[in-house]
């Protein structure tokens, strides 16, 4: 049962973050449309404030994938997410706007569940910690 734990957290973590990962990608290949898109919704500095929403969601992807900082990587895609969700999302008449906005409540939570329980046996975390007690 503990391995088929260990590997719902890996696989849990990987599925979580995915999403982070592809769209701070996006943003690299995007850029100046995306903070065109940015500037529309009266975001002063949108190169400045784009460089760091591809640097969140990036490092704050990776981070939880790898399982190494793994909290701290949650706390990124938080801290994401938040102004993302309210800024962006917000348009409640349209129904597309809703689910994006009841989707990054979602992922919030699963980052939530991150920050608080970790990132479970199958990580970086737990291999250095582990060799830490034992070194």
């Amino acid at each position: 049962m503990e391995g088929l734990k260990s590997l719902a957290g890996l696989v849990g973590r990987i599925l979580l973050v995915l999403i982070f990962l592809n769209s701070g990608i996006g943003k690299i290949g995007k850029f100046d449309m995306t903070a065109q898109y940015m500037a529309r919704f009266g975001i002063s500095y949108p190169n400045f404030f784009l460089l760091g929403s591809i640097v969140f969601e990036l490092l704050g992807s990776l981070s939880v994938i790898l399982g190494c900082y793994t909290r701290l990587g949650a706390v990124l895609l938080i801290l994401f997410l938040i102004p993302t969700t309210l800024i962006f999302h917000t348009n409640f008449a349209d129904p597309l706007q809703m689910v994006q906005f009841m989707k990054n409540l979602s992922m919030l939570g699963g980052c939530l569940v991150l920050l608080g329980m970790g990132p479970g046996h199958w990580s970086l975390d737990t291999l250095f910690r582990d060799r830490k007690k034992r070194g």
